[in-house]
């Protein structure tokens, strides 16, 4: 049995007011391309599938063209979706009926009174396998298994609806059925994008530990950590990582699918060999200067020295600028440096420099602070607060940001 493993898709996402559907659009097709040339038996998307709870419909349609058109081109493919903090779980789940049609099940919430329903028994030609398809977990979903004597813990509220769902799974799973887990979270370890990622931080707890996931997953297939990379030194562990670059740090980053094959040895040994398959990007992500700032004129000459005919598509281009920098005369400038150049303009980031230790940004476009997290902004505000510079947030502070966030994100408007 072969798995594709991927997640993150974010459809719908706005870049920095640029919309993406056809960069989306581009990575279906290969996806698709990529389904029939592997020979892929099950595919498994780890949550986020659309950036926000209420998408738009050309986003809601391009996900169920995608679906029709891997079915007609891969007949016997399984489908397994689960939601993530971005998704709304009724809007993931409402389609359910009509999916089903196409060999594909979406698992939207978890309930602690029926930690079943998050267990999927696969069985036909293709495809034999228990997968524990456990979509993000709200502080809501497991308040009844987080309490404990020093109070409430939401990492145990985790860890206990990981183990009551795996039981499930385990109890009619047969030696040689492999088991999968799905989860979308922040395991402990796990390198996070310093500004499209939003910390799951409910109850002060930002991560969980690996162990959750129990000793018995053949592969644990994981979403929300945008970059693609292994947990707790296990090659069955993974983020898959998006399909493509959703801020300008993870402009490196090596977008990839991850292909888990399975086979079972004469002992009925399951056996799990993990290959990433490196996905294309249609549309670069440049930030100029890449180093520390330079001076405007310098600046400046980058810009018009930028060679763009190497791109097929117009890149995204941001450009970052020392706050000290006085010329009032700036935003003129860098539009003439680009003058003639097609590129997908972003903004200019004015960066001011404390210290050698420190440097804060200064946003001049709100679509940048909308991906930044909230205590990311509480710091800042502090910094730049002539009354509290140099002073560290209070805990007390922090404890209370925690407690609106895990609110906000109860009620998903997070």
């Amino acid at each position: 049995m072969k798995v594709l493993h991927t997640s993150d898709w974010h459809l719908g996402q706005q870049f920095y007011e640029h919309n993406r559907c056809q960069e989306h659009q581009v990575f279906f097709s290969w996806l698709i391309d990529t389904l029939v040339t592997q020979q892929i038996d099950l595919l498994l998307v780890a949550g986020d599938i659309y950036h926000t709870a209420t998408p738009p419909a050309s986003s809601e349609n391009q996900l169920y063209q995608f679906i029709k058109d891997a079915k007609k081109h891969c007949p016997t493919l399984q489908i397994v979706l689960i939601g993530g903090n971005h998704d709304s779980a009724n809007r993931i789940m409402a389609a359910q009926p009509l999916l089903a049609q196409f060999d594909t099940q979406v698992v939207g919430r978890f309930d602690a009174n029926n930690p079943a329903d998050v267990v999927l028994r696969l069985n036909s030609n293709s495809v034999t396998a228990h997968i524990v398809a456990m979509p993000f977990l709200r502080a809501s979903d497991v308040s009844s298994l987080s309490h404990t004597e020093n109070g409430y813990d939401y990492a145990q509220g985790i860890a206990k609806a990981y183990q009551l769902s795996i039981e499930h799974a385990l109890s009619d799973k047969p030696a040689t059925t492999p088991l999968i887990v799905m989860g979308h979270l922040h395991a402990k370890g796990g390198d996070i994008s310093s500004d499209s990622e939003r910390n799951l931080v409910i109850g002060g707890e930002e991560s969980v530990t690996a162990h959750v996931f129990s000793k018995h997953a053949n592969y644990v297939a994981l979403g929300h950590l945008h970059k693609a990379q292994i947990v707790a030194q296990s090659d069955t562990i993974r983020y898959s990582g998006t399909p493509m670059p959703m801020s300008f740090s993870e402009r490196n980053y090596k977008h990839q699918v991850c292909v888990a094959e399975f086979t079972t040895t004469t002992d009925d040994t399951i056996t799990v060999t993990v290959t990433p398959l490196y996905i294309p990007r249609p549309t670069e992500v440049i930030l100029l200067p890449e180093g520390e700032c330079v001076p405007l004129e310098q600046l400046c000459q980058q810009l018009s020295s930028l060679d763009l005919s190497q791109y097929s598509q117009a890149p995204y281009l941001r450009v970052k600028l020392s706050a000290g920098d006085t010329d009032t005369t700036f935003r003129e400038q860098i539009e003439q440096a680009l003058e003639n150049k097609e590129v997908r303009f972003c903004g200019i980031e004015r960066v001011r420099q404390q210290n050698k230790e420190q440097r804060l940004t200064v946003f001049e476009d709100l679509s940048q602070v909308e991906m930044l997290n909230p205590h990311m902004l509480l710091e800042q505000a502090f910094a730049n607060n002539k009354d509290m510079a140099g002073q560290t947030v209070p805990d007390e502070l922090k404890a209370l940001l925690n407690d609106v966030i895990s609110e906000l994100a109860e009620q998903e408007q997070l």
